[in-house]
C-alpha cells in the first residue's frame, strides 16, 4: 500500500525516522536481563517495523510541495506531524534532516505572504439588442471602495485581481460638476450627454449625471452614530486597527453637541466600549478609541446585533441614525454565512438605522462582504487604505456619507430601436434589477447622500454604425424604419427614488434626443472625458473585452488632457495610478 503512494525517497527516509526511534527506545543489552540475569524475550524488531510503518503512513498528512516532480536529485521531505497538531504557528520538529534542509520549518515556509482576500466574481455585463431588450434596468451606487481597493493594489506593486475592480465604483469615486437641485423637494437634477466612445469611433457614449441636493455640514440634523469597531486578531496591524482608530477620531472631531457617538467591539464576543456621549466630547471619545486592541477571534454577528441595540437606545427622531462597521470583513465565529449576514442586516434597517462599512487591511479582506453588508443596511462602503481617505471619506464628504436624501433609487432606459441598434452598461452588474422591479416599490435599490454625484455610462451603437457586436434577426422586421418611432430620440430615461422615510417613490422622466449627439470627442465636456477614461481604464483591468485596441497610454492621454479642476488632486493621483499599472502591465508582459 505505501509504494502506491510514496516515492522511494519518502518511503527510505520514513523506515529510517521509524528505525530511529524503535532503537531509542529499546532496552540497553544491560536493562534487558532481570535482576537474576535471567535473559529477557527477545525484540521482535522486524513485527515492531512492520507496525510502525502502518501507523507512520496513517499519520504522513502533508509532503513539501515546494521540491517539484521534475527535479528527482533533490529531496523530499514528509511531515509526520498528526493532523490535529498542525496548525499556522505549530512548533515542528528539528531534529529530522535531510540534504542542506535543516528543520521541517525551513520547508514550510511559504513562498510569498497568504492571502485569503475574497471578491465576488462576476462577469462584465454583456451587449444587448434593442430590437430584442429595449430596456435596461439598474439600481444606483455610490459607493467608492473598489477605488481605493485597486489604489492599494497597485501602490503595492501588483496588478488588482479582475473582480476587485467594479468600474461604476472608480468611475463614481470623483465628482463632477452637474448643476444642483434648486430645492429639496427634487432632491437631485439629471445631466446627460452624448459622445464618440475613446475606444471606438464607431460607437458613443451616453453619460448619465445625477447631483444630490447639498447641505451645508452645520445644518446636518442631529447624528446618532456607533462604531463598531473589529478589535479580533486579525485587526492586529498599523493599516488595520492603527489606521481605524485615527480614521474615527478625525470623524469624531466633526460631531457637535447635539450629536451622539456611542463605541461597540467584538472579537470573539462583543461588548460596549463607550455609551452615548455628546459628539464634541472629543477627549473621552478619543481615549476610547485609544483604549482599543486586538485580539481573539471575530464573532461580527453579535457586534451587529450588539450595536443596533444601542443605536436603538439612542434613537434621534428625524436625526441621522447609523452604524458604522470598521473591520477587514474577516468574521469566523457566531454567525458567518453569508447569506444569513445579509438576512440579518435587512431586518435591522427596518429601524431606520442605516449601515455603512469602512473597510481596512490586507491579506484576509474580505470585499465581497463589505460592499454586500451596506447594500443591504441601506448605506455605502468605502476602503480606507490612507489616512487622506478617510479625511476624503470621513471630513471632506461627511455630509454624503451620513445623510441620505434620497432612497431606493433606480435607474430604467428604454432605447429607441429605429436610432440605438445595441447598447451595454458599463459596470453595475451587481445592481441589475428586472424591468418589472423599477416599479415594484418593495424593491430595495441604492441611497444618495447629500451633495453626492453618481455616474452611469452606457455605450451604444446607433443603427447606421458601421459595426455591430450582434447581427440583426433575418425575420424581425423591428429593424426597419416604423413611422410610429420618435426618430428624434434615443432613448427615454425614468428615475423612481423615495423621500427619505417615504414609502411611496416618486417618478422623473425625460427624452435624451439625437440632436444631443456630439461626434468630436474633443468638443465634449471635461467631466464627460475624465469619465471615460476612468471607466476605460477600470475595463482594461478587468481584461479590456470590449475595449478594441485600447491601452493605458490611451488612458493617460485622455485624461491629462481632461483633469479640470482637481481641487483635492484626486484625478492626478489616478493620472499617477495609470502610469504605475502601465509599469506593473509591461513588467508582467517581460517577465
Amino acid at each position: 500500500m505505501l509504494n502506491n503512494h510514496l516515492s522511494a525517497p519518502l518511503i527510505t527516509l520514513t523506515m529510517a525516522a521509524t528505525t530511529t526511534l524503535m532503537l531509542a527506545c529499546a532496552p540497553s543489552e544491560h536493562s534487558t536481563q532481570s535482576r537474576d540475569n535471567k535473559p529477557s524475550e527477545p525484540v521482535k524488531t522486524e513485527t515492531s517495523l512492520t507496525r510502525n510503518k502502518q501507523d507512520t503512513t496513517a499519520r504522513l498528512i502533508t509532503v513539501d510541495q515546494a521540491v517539484s516532480r521534475e527535479t528527482p536529485h533533490r529531496k523530499r521531505t514528509a511531515n509526520i506531524m498528526p493532523a490535529e497538531e498542525l496548525s499556522a504557528d505549530a512548533a515542528l520538529p528539528s531534529s529530522i534532516s535531510y540534504g542542506s534542509v535543516t528543520s521541517l520549518q525551513d520547508l514550510r515556509q511559504p513562498g510569498e505572504p497568504l492571502n485569503r482576500e475574497n471578491y465576488a466574481h462576476f462577469d462584465d455585463n454583456g451587449i444587448k439588442r434593442v430590437a430584442e431588450a429595449p430596456v435596461s434596468t439598474f439600481s444606483i451606487d455610490v459607493d467608492t471602495g473598489s477605488y481605493s481597493n485597486v489604489r492599494r493594489m497597485l501602490n503595492n506593486g501588483q496588478l488588482p485581481v479582475e473582480d476587485a475592480v467594479r468600474v461604476e465604483e472608480l468611475v463614481n469615486y470623483f465628482s463632477y460638476d452637474y448643476p444642483t437641485p434648486k430645492s429639496s423637494n427634487e432632491p437631485f437634477a439629471v445631466t446627460t450627454e452624448i459622445g464618440t466612445t475613446p475606444w471606438n469611433p464607431d460607437s458613443h457614449i451616453l453619460h448619465i449625471g445625477i447631483k444630490g441636493f447639498d447641505i451645508a455640514r452645520a445644518s446636518l440634523p442631529a447624528s446618532n452614530l456607533v462604531f463598531l469597531v473589529d478589535v479580533s486578531g486579525s485587526m492586529k496591524s498599523a493599516d488595520k486597527l492603527g489606521l481605524l482608530k485615527t480614521s474615527l477620531k478625525l470623524l469624531s472631531k466633526q460631531m457637535r453637541s447635539e450629536d451622539r457617538i456611542s463605541i461597540v467591539v467584538y472579537a470573539g464576543a462583543s461588548g460596549i466600549v463607550l455609551e452615548p456621549v455628546a459628539g464634541n466630547e472629543t477627549a473621552k471619545i478619543s481615549q476610547a478609541l485609544d483604549d482599543l486592541t486586538a485580539g481573539g477571534r471575530t464573532n461580527g454577528a453579535a457586534g451587529i446585533r450588539s450595536a443596533y441595540q444601542l443605536a436603538e437606545q439612542a434613537f434621534i427622531k428625524d436625526g441621522i441614525n447609523r452604524v458604522i462597521l470598521a473591520t477587514d470583513g474577516d468574521f469566523n465565529v457566531g454567525t458567518v454565512n453569508f447569506e444569513a449576514l445579509k438576512d440579518l442586516i435587512e431586518e435591522k434597517r427596518k429601524s431606520g438605522i442605516s449601515l455603512t462599512t469602512l473597510g481596512f487591511g490586507t491579506g484576509n479582506y474580505n470585499d465581497h462582504l463589505m460592499e454586500q453588508l451596506a447594500d443591504a443596511g441601506n448605506g455605502n462602503y468605502a476602503y480606507i487604505d490612507t489616512l487622506n481617505e478617510a479625511q476624503k471619506v470621513l471630513v471632506d464628504e461627511i455630509s454624503s456619507t451620513l445623510n441620505t436624501i434620497a432612497s431606493d433609487v433606480k435607474i430604467q432606459l428604454e432605447f429607441n430601436p429605429a436610432v440605438v441598434a445595441e447598447y451595454r452598461l458599463i459596470g453595475y452588474e451587481n445592481r441589475a434589477l428586472r424591468r418589472e422591479d423599477f416599479n415594484n416599490d418593495r424593491i430595495d435599490a441604492g441611497e444618495i447622500g447629500a451633495g453626492h454625484t453618481v455616474t452611469a455610462l452606457y455605450e451604444i451603437s446607433l443603427v447606421d454604425s458601421k459595426r455591430r457586436y450582434i447581427d440583426p434577426l433575418r425575420y424581425s422586421n423591428s429593424d426597419r424604419n416604423n413611422p410610429g418611432h420618435k426618430k428624434d430620440e434615443i432613448a427615454l430615461l425614468r428615475l423612481r427614488y423615495k423621500q427619505p422615510d417615504a414609502s411611496h417613490s416618486q417618478l422623473i422622466e425625460r427624452p435624451i434626443m439625437t440632436a444631443d449627439i456630439e461626434n468630436n470627442l474633443e468638443k465634449t465636456s471635461v467631466r464627460f472625458r475624465f469619465s471615460a477614461a476612468v471607466a476605460g481604464f477600470g475595463q482594461l483591468l478587468r481584461g479590456g473585452k470590449f475595449t478594441q485596441n485600447y491601452q493605458l497610454d490611451d488612458v493617460l492621454e485622455l485624461a491629462r488632457n481632461a483633469r479640470g479642476d482637481d481641487t483635492f488632486g484626486y484625478r492626478g493621483e489616478f493620472i499617477s495610478l495609470v502610469n504605475l499599472a502601465k509599469s506593473l502591465e509591461t513588467r508582467r508582459i517581460d517577465s
